[in-house]
């Protein structure tokens, strides 16, 4: 039987040409807000769907949400329609894992300010105390062990540092002999014996604030935090404040608490209520982890994957529990 999917922001040409090509013949693809002249829709691909485009498809059965995580206002909608399932797509786990670790090595070494002394040629920071934290044997926290967190986990076990992880269900996380794997009411306890604090989790609810003043008071002193998870996970005020009195050694951000509103705004939006640029033990980057030239090639093919399983009957990757949120 074919099955028609229905793309509600069309990729480039490029990208598109190429998810066409790795399509089985009896997908169906079309395009754009305006439903197919035969009105069926077994398929939705849209982050943001509205419910006038899901009263419109009465076959719906499945929606693909292009990318990882699930917009609030996606998931309230979707608490209606119990019955069409959600996914979402893994396609940057690599990009964004590869960008956490590097924030953590910038963060960890001074990259930036030595970097930005060094431009105006002077050589002052080779004869003072290095401030670079030796990264080897230090015991690092992955919060939020999915596809992200796990290649985060690979590449701190490569720098040769003592990896635990946290997530909700630990009975999900497979067996990996060399990370610790804990369930999520275990963070108060690993905290203490965390140098090093990596931020992976979803946004939703019980994220929300999840790390607040407590559990960074929990931290020793001196520990390192990088999130490329969401900003709103961290308390914003406690954040600053803990990094501005040294309590935290450094921090890599790529995730934030303001952004622009369009496009107008874009060159002049503080992306905090607080000058966290002011501070040099902070590595700033303007949520950029989940991307890298030619990743849109890689986003057709996850959609790809999860199509082609669809029309031969196969379980379909990265379901979401709606009702978690992730």
């Amino acid at each position: 039987m074919p099955l028609f999917v229905q793309i509600l922001r069309p990729p480039e040409e490029g990208p598109l040409a190429h998810l066409r090509a790795h399509l089985h013949p009896s997908i169906h693809l079309t395009l754009g807000s305006e439903l197919p002249s035969h009105g069926k829709v077994d398929i939705l691909v849209a982050g943001w769907p509205k419910r006038e485009d899901l009263i419109a498809c009465p076959d719906l059965r499945t929606l693909i949400i292009p990318f990882a995580g699930v917009p609030e206002e996606t998931r309230n909608l979707l608490l209606d329609y119990p019955h069409i399932t959600v996914h979402n797509l893994h396609y940057n786990a690599a990009a964004t894992s590869e960008v956490a670790i590097a924030l953590l090595l910038a963060a960890a070494k001074f990259l930036i300010p030595i970097d930005r002394t060094f431009r105006s040629h002077d050589w002052t920071p080779r004869y003072q105390p290095n401030p670079s934290v030796l990264l080897e044997g230090k015991t690092v926290l992955v919060l939020g062990y999915g596809a992200i967190g796990r290649r985060v986990a690979q590449g701190c076990l490569g720098l040769g540092m003592r990896v635990r992880a946290v997530r909700r269900d630990p009975s999900k996380s497979g067996s990996d002999p060399d990370v610790e794997i804990h369930a999520s009411h275990d963070l108060p306890q690993l905290l203490p014996e965390t140098e090093i604090l990596i931020i992976c989790l979803p946004l939703t609810s019980e994220t929300e604030g999840r790390i607040d003043k407590h559990e960074l008071d929990l931290l020793p002193q001196d520990a390192i935090l990088v999130n490329v998870a969401r900003g709103s996970i961290v308390n914003e005020s406690a954040l600053y404040q803990a990094l501005k009195v040294g309590k935290l050694y450094a921090a890599g951000l790529d995730v934030w608490y303001n952004y622009p509103e369009d496009e107008s705004t874009r060159s002049r939006t503080a992306p905090s209520q607080f000058p966290f640029h002011e501070l040099d033990n902070v590595v700033m980057s303007p949520h950029r982890a989940g991307g890298a030239m030619g990743l849109e090639v890689r986003r057709m093919d996850a959609l790809a994957e999860l199509l082609n399983a669809a029309i031969h009957g196969e379980p379909m990757l990265n379901k979401v529990d709606i009702t978690l949120g992730y």
